[in-house]
């Protein structure tokens, strides 16, 4: 059964047309008792569908899988990827489905995607559902990632089943609708180069550069264009990901976007004391994928999905290599471009200050707060007060306050603007004591915390009097915190 969705929308299937090899046809589980829990209007609006239609019965079917939308083509995607350095060839949508694609009212092409909507062929052993916590927690968080400027898929609503489901205790199921520029992951060349079908892999190519490069097809190497394109997307999110203190949890290459964006919101967190080697993810046991080993991680799955392009870029291999390195070489330079653009940013630095003076009192500060334990949001923030002549909500972070007092001296000698600060160091982040109490309240029927928890990330340049505690650091008794990938 097929649902209208709104007179100016219809679905595409083109994934599951140009790709069938890497589509599964497949039919969401049914949801006893829908119920509506978040709803993004404004994300709506973007995608020309009606709000008001997505909360009628009809909108909510549309919402959990059980009704595809006119045009769609609903299928499980297939993909490869290193977990945690270890290659499996046969991931995939486990308890996901690709509704299809639609044109969003400024033209772009967006995917429409579910999150546990229950078992496909790609679920081995799972049973393909999601509890409300972790579809919450993406919800907040991706869109708090996508009102402080981070390309980031995001999230359409979050939809309660009706339907228990078994963890650790049984906790009510929900499914998350997902939008994203594409779902076209590192992980899906890897799975289209192991099958061994050269055409299925170049196919793949120049759907993402369709897709998503397109200046790359008039390229004298299109393939090697693409993963320029994809060297430089990844370098410029990474950096943003650090300059925002958020740590990602689980960089598998099959949570790679080909397009740049931010994905799969699992053991995710933002720093609350700054600390390189923190680590949120219960799974995450070596400290593979900690907060400075980021940047480390996205080079490496860069060259994977180089390896799957060697046989595109050219047809001897012996001339691909060399090509696809200095591609890869990229990565480092145009990261640490991005990075140090940010940073200076963030210390409101005048553009005549050099880049060395800058690097030297970005790698300083950071040094000053891993070595005294001080919240990263709260510190950069209260720097702007410190240029406006009271220096106590960054000062009396420190407990060296000589050495603060030291760099603060040398930073001030530059003039920095306090005003440009503000636009970029947040007051609001998705602190993790907040978004746990947020969760746990919603799980027991309580949402309003997550509202009041939403309006705040949602404008997080802007200081909201009376919601002083959601800038706060975690209380002394919150003790350490670890995040779990809710399957």
């Amino acid at each position: 059964m097929s649902v209208p969705t709104d007179s100016r929308i219809t679905f595409d299937g083109r994934f599951a047309r140009d790709l069938p090899e890497m589509a599964v046809p497949w039919q969401a589980a049914d949801t006893p008792h829908p119920t509506l829990l978040v709803l993004n209007e404004p994300l709506a609006a973007e995608l020309g569908l009606d709000p008001a239609f997505l909360r009628t019965s009809a909108g909510l079917a549309l919402l959990v899988g059980t009704s595809a939308p006119d045009g769609a083509t609903p299928v499980a995607q297939a993909y490869a990827g290193h977990q945690f350095g270890s290659f499996n060839p046969g991931l995939g949508d486990g308890r996901a489905l690709l509704l299809g694609e639609i044109t969003a009212v400024d033209g772009s092409l967006r995917d429409v995607h579910l999150k546990g909507s229950g078992r496909t062929p790609f679920a081995r052993g799972g049973d393909g559902l999601a509890a409300v916590g972790p579809m919450l927690r993406e919800f907040v968080v991706s869109e708090a990632m996508q009102a402080l400027g981070i390309p980031t898929t995001r999230s359409l609503a979050v939809v309660a089943t009706g339907r228990d489901v078994r963890r650790e205790t049984m906790l009510p199921g929900a499914v998350l609708t997902r939008v994203a520029s594409s779902h076209l992951r590192v992980g899906s060349f890897q799975y289209a180069a192991a099958t061994g079908n050269p055409n299925l892999l170049e196919r793949l190519a120049d759907h993402a550069i369709s897709r998503h490069y397109p200046a790359a097809a008039t390229a004298e190497k299109p393939h090697l264009a693409l993963l320029d394109a994809v060297v430089a997307a990844q370098a410029s999110l990474v950096a943003q990901w650090m300059l925002t203190g958020f740590v990602h949890g689980v960089m598998n290459t099959d949570n790679m976007t080909i397009s740049g964006e931010t994905i799969d919101y699992g053991p995710c967190a933002f720093l609350d004391v700054f600390d390189y080697a923190a680590v949120y993810s219960s799974i995450d046991r070596d400290g593979r994928y900690a907060y400075a080993n980021q940047p480390l991680i996205a080079e490496w799955n860069l060259a994977r999905l180089a390896e799957t392009l060697l046989p595109l870029i050219d047809d001897d291999q012996e001339r691909a290599i060399p090509l696809a390195v200095a591609a890869l070489e990229a990565f480092r330079p145009q990261y640490s471009a991005a990075w140090l653009a940010g940073m200076r940013a963030k210390l409101g630095l005048p553009d005549a200050v050099d880049d060395d003076v800058a690097s030297s009192l970005a790698n300083d500060v950071l040094t000053l707060l891993q070595d005294n334990h001080v919240d990263y949001t709260s510190f950069f923030r209260g720097l702007s007060s410190v240029v406006r002549g009271d220096a106590r909500p960054a000062r009396d972070r420190v407990l060296d306050v000589a050495a603060f007092d030291a760099w603060a001296e040398r930073w001030l000698a530059h003039t920095p603007d306090a005003d440009a600060m503000d636009r970029v160091n947040p007051v609001y982040i998705p602190r993790n004591h907040l978004v746990e109490e947020a969760l746990g309240a919603a799980t027991a029927g309580d949402l309003d915390p997550l509202t009041r928890l939403l309006e705040v990330v949602t404008a997080p340049f802007v200081e909201q009097p009376g919601r002083e505690r959601y800038a706060a650091a975690a209380p002394d008794d919150f003790g350490a915190y670890t995040t779990y990938c809710g399957t």
